[in-house]
């Protein structure tokens, strides 16, 4: 009883992870390379930016965070359409 239970539960699992999955459309993946590409430049700004801080180091350490912010807001949000993308 036990096992046929736990083939039950395992059917459920491979059929919703099979429905749940699907392929990004040409587009999509162009979108995620342009939005990889325009991450990839702000992050390099940001880095150029801290490098030729020449204020006070606080107010360096504050750019620095506030730069760091920003790129993982930019991350997770793309991220976020990636994922929207494959199940779409």
């Amino acid at each position: 009883m036990l096992k046929i239970g736990f083939m039950f539960c395992m059917g459920l699992f491979v059929m919703s992870s099979q429905i749940a999955f699907g392929d990004e459309t040409v587009g999509e993946k162009i979108n995620v390379s342009a939005n990889n590409s325009k991450r990839a430049m702000k992050k390099g700004v940001h880095r150029l930016n801290e490098a030729l801080c020449s204020a006070d180091d606080l107010k360096c350490a504050g750019e620095k965070i506030k730069n760091r912010a920003v790129e993982v807001e930019d991350a997770a949000t793309d991220g976020a359409k990636k994922i929207k993308n494959k199940i779409d």
